[in-house]
């Protein structure tokens, strides 16, 4: 069994003991969780290895790509911006970003941006991965472009784009690149070891990514545990196994940037790179005190007052369909994807989190963020054991033993 090391206060070994058995279990080959509560760690553990080749272990400063982690801190950069007066969510983007209005997309409001409904979720132009890192060539690709549908009546994850989308807000506001803005209004007054666009210095500190084996024959196999696992018909799964998430679909063409695949996610690269949806490196700690400041003081330190938390977390995709799927499964599935202002709000039974007002973003490979204003909690876990599934059971366990541990 992995050696575990960290702060577990009185009152807490229940997550303690769920990460441990995530070890003893072969779930994990190395991690992190974190807990904070009213502002301070109350679980804040390590263990196993960061690089099984070199039998290197997990340490305390250890960081690892979250990827679409990254989603929710991005989100907190541009909450920041609506708080202070600088963004109107519901201005339409061009307010900002005047070139984002070709090709009919005038009218789309800022809040479609953060919460996939713009219809861009992939780039269907060709980008290299030397474009891709250089920026400004996706933004222009991006700007030419048609949208998949009419924006405001379907959704679907936007998973490498929305960072590109909402960055460039970002950007031609405070005339910041998103990685420069969260590191000099988040990490950096925080002290988090957070960073979108890795400096080289920290390359010794990050975890080695393994791929665990995926599970099923095909994607069809899949559907029988998805259905038990979102609460769903084995009929509607089969038909979102297929239509939405099958070989072809849209949503599988989401995840790719021109050649922003295998082995160029592993490169120098791509991790010095921004992409705000997709390659930020963190530890457990920093997500959980990022999140906690949202919902709580951290050592005199707050990024969002309640107003704003209250008004981001207002579920937005709840009244459009799954771009893909049938119109008469909207009923079924209107809070499959319970996307609110940049973040997946508590939707038992998948991502119950710590109660109702719960909200944060998982990543995948198992990584998740996530806060609650009710219990004042900020949360994090980090694995370097990537399970290749839509939600990761190992993060609805230590969220379900947080939320026990709660009462």
């Amino acid at each position: 069994m992995s050696n575990v090391d960290g702060l577990v206060e009185d009152g807490w070994g229940q997550v303690a003991d769920t990460f441990r058995a995530n070890f003893k279990e072969g779930k994990d080959l190395g991690a992190a969780c974190c807990v904070y509560v009213d502002g301070r760690a109350v679980v804040d553990l390590w263990g196993g290895l960061a690089d099984r080749e070199k039998n290197r272990p997990w340490e305390r400063d250890t960081v690892a790509l979250v990827a679409s982690t990254t989603k929710g801190a991005t989100a907190i950069c541009a909450h920041l911006l609506v708080q202070r007066g600088q963004l109107d969510l519901d201005a339409p983007v061009i307010r900002y970003w005047p070139e984002f209005g070709a090709a009919g997309k005038e009218k789309i409001p800022v809040r479609w941006l953060l919460s996939h409904q713009a219809g861009l979720p992939y780039v269907d132009t060709p980008v290299t991965f030397e474009e891709a890192c250089a920026w400004d060539p996706l933004i222009r690709a991006l700007e030419v472009q048609k949208p998949l549908w009419t924006p405001g009546t379907e959704h679907l994850y936007h998973a490498m784009t929305y960072g590109f989308l909402v960055g460039e807000v970002i950007r031609r506001i405070t005339g910041r690149s998103p990685g420069t803005f969260f590191a000099e209004e988040i990490a950096q007054p925080l002290g988090l070891s957070a960073w979108i666009g890795l400096p080289e210095e920290v390359e010794p500190r990050i975890a080695r990514i393994e791929a665990a084996p995926f599970p099923y024959k095909s994607m069809e196999d899949l559907a029988p545990d998805f259905a038990k696992l979102m609460g769903l018909d084995l009929a509607v799964a089969v038909t979102l196994v297929k239509d939405v998430y099958g070989p072809g679909s849209a949503f599988m063409k989401a995840g790719a940037v021109g050649d922003v695949t295998g082995e160029n996610v592993l490169s120098r690269a791509y991790r010095a790179a921004e992409f705000p949806g997709a390659n930020m490196f963190a530890n457990a700690h920093s997500i959980a005190r990022m999140y906690a400041a949202t919902v709580s003081d951290v050592d005199g330190i707050r990024l969002l007052q309640p107003d704003t938390v209250a008004a981001m977390t207002v579920a937005q995709t709840d009244r459009t369909r799954m771009h893909g799927a049938p119109p008469e499964l909207l009923p079924a599935t209107k809070n499959l994807f319970n996307m609110s202002l940049g973040f997946v709000r508590s939707a038992p039974p998948v991502m119950s989190m710590f109660g109702p007002a719960s909200f944060g973003h998982p990543g995948s490979g198992g990584s998740l963020g996530a806060a609650d204003p009710e219990s004042r909690v900020g949360f994090g876990y980090v694995p370097n054991l990537w399970a290749a599934t839509m939600v990761d059971p190992r993060a609805i366990e230590l969220t379900s033993a947080v939320a026990k541990c709660l009462g």
